[in-house]
């Protein structure tokens, strides 16, 4: 199995991504080395807590640099994908500037809180590898208060008060607004997905 760099992003638990990775065959490493990353044959940008504060931690160490202008295949989890995006209101921030877009806080409801946790289900939008095997109507797990408008790279909508983006892909950049790790089935075949991506 290829190798596998998650960026320590720090404040993001990572041990249930390890353990689904290691059930897919992979043994991932956590680092913030800008060389290991750059020669790491995968990334995964996992993310929680506050985009500001993430994007911080990521400029310390030089990442804010290092990942736009990574070429192999690259996958952001919950706040790792809003990362991937220009800026955040959550801080506000701006963040990596990979994908064009601003990540927006849901407005509460009273039967919709906030955050958005819990099962929810997928609309694929369009064909991609990284959703290769997945249907719309099944299931992935969400932890999160800010997501971004479906854009032109959205592969995949939910709904909640609003359709927004749930994965999107361009070029060697993937993420998911849910939890692959969590998710079941569904989120395995996506991580192998990933795994296999060319």
């Amino acid at each position: 199995m290829s190798d596998v760099a998650i960026i320590d992003s720090g404040g993001a638990n990572i041990a249930s991504l390890v353990f689904a990775l290691r059930r897919l065959g992979c043994e991932a490493y956590l680092t913030r080395d800008p060389r290991v990353i750059r020669s790491a044959s995968r990334v995964i940008l996992p993310g929680v807590g506050a985009a500001a504060d993430a994007m911080a931690r990521l400029a310390e160490h030089g990442l804010a640099r290092v990942i736009p202008a990574l070429r192999q295949p690259v996958l952001g989890i919950c706040l790792g994908m809003q990362l991937l995006f220009e800026s955040s209101e959550e801080g506000p921030a701006t963040c990596l500037g990979v994908l064009a877009g601003t990540a927006r806080r849901f407005a509460a409801a009273p039967d919709r809180p906030v955050p958005h946790m819990g099962w929810n289900q997928l609309e694929v939008a369009v064909k991609s590898p990284l959703l290769n095997g997945v249907e719309s109507g099944e299931y992935a797990y969400f932890v999160h208060s800010y997501a971004l408008p479906v854009g032109p790279e959205t592969i995949a909508r939910c709904d909640y008060g609003g359709t927004f983006a749930a994965a999107v892909s361009r070029a060697n950049f993937h993420a998911t607004q849910f939890h692959p790790e969590r998710s079941g089935k569904t989120g395995s075949r996506i991580l192998q997905n990933f795994l296999d991506a060319a």
